[in-house]
């Protein structure tokens, strides 16, 4: 089985970079990215942790971010065209059709696990199994979570400080990026993988911002409000959901999700942050695996 890379051209006349691994093997498997607009990096041990299970793996930057094109985020048009979470799920559904994928595996992390599911709602004929990795189906519950995570962490005279810094948008503040370092380094990237550090930020901040806002910790953008509980209850595929022990993502929703899922598992990374593939992958990817074997022998 080969390796290869391709520019994906779109109907809309961008091109999307992808990879694929495992080439020609039995099972498709595709996954999205997080951010929104960072890139698809968490995926690059997937093709070959999964290679002996014969599963093909492509990985793919979503449009603006990292590899594949970058509209023009200063005109409104475009903006208004683009940015917006429908245009990302039938992206997702365009890139299938390109690649041939049908009765496939579709992974989302993050960001990707909310347009995962929607794809899942709304184009759920062409998936044989679904896999959300840290991601809940609301935002309020979120919020909720990562309001706790910075009580927690900090004092109440700190939060003051950082809500003070939030409204006032002055997030260059050298203080206040200490204190959203220093929960990143516990909530999202637990162990600082060499691998994923850069010279330069490769994060698409024109999407992230719109969507999210300036950091993980804060929801100011489009995002604030996005709940597809009542939705993720029609989904009917085989679901892994993928989380960790020290996350960012609320383990108490994912646990919910499983209940009200009509066919699904959870999963737990312990000493995980939100990017638990590669904090603690031993375990991530043995979960992960076992998926797959179930899937395979029909024991899911």
């Amino acid at each position: 089985m080969k390796d290869y890379t391709k520019m994906i051209s779109l109907a809309n006349g961008y091109q999307l970079w992808s990879h694929t691994n495992n080439a020609g093997a039995a099972d498709k498997l595709l996954c999205l990215h997080g951010g929104p607009g960072d890139t698809h990096e968490v995926y690059e041990e997937f093709g070959p942790r999964l290679k002996d299970l014969d599963i093909e793996v492509t990985m793919y930057d979503q449009l603006g971010s990292w590899y594949s094109e970058t509209p023009n985020w200063d005109d409104p048009k475009i903006r208004a065209k683009f940015l917006k979470a429908d245009y990302y799920v039938d992206e997702i559904e365009e890139v299938r059709q390109k690649l041939g994928y049908d009765n496939f595996y579709l992974a989302g992390h993050s960001w990707g696990g909310m347009i995962a599911m929607m794809y899942a709602h709304k184009y759920g004929q062409h998936l044989k199994g679904l896999i959300i990795i840290s991601m809940i189906d609301n935002i309020p519950d979120y919020v909720t979570h990562i309001k706790a995570i910075r009580q927690r962490e900090f004092s109440p005279a700190v939060n003051a400080f950082m809500d003070d810094i939030e409204k006032r948008g002055d997030f260059a503040n050298s203080t206040y990026r200490t204190y959203i370092d220093h929960l990143y380094k516990e909530y999202v990237n637990r162990r600082q993988p060499e691998r994923l550090a850069h010279l330069v930020d490769i994060q698409a901040k024109p999407v992230y911002n719109n969507f999210q806002g300036d950091n993980e910790f804060v929801i100011q953008g489009d995002l604030d409000n996005w709940d597809y509980s009542k939705e993720l209850q029609k989904i009917q595929v085989p679901t892994l959901l993928a989380f960790a022990d020290h996350e960012t993502m609320p383990l108490e929703t994912a646990q919910r999700m499983q209940r009200e899922m009509s066919h699904a598992r959870l999963v737990v990374t312990p000493n995980g942050g939100h990017n638990h593939m590669v904090d603690n992958p031993g375990v991530f990817f043995t979960n992960l695996r076992n998926y797959f074997v179930d899937m395979k022998k029909g024991t899911f």
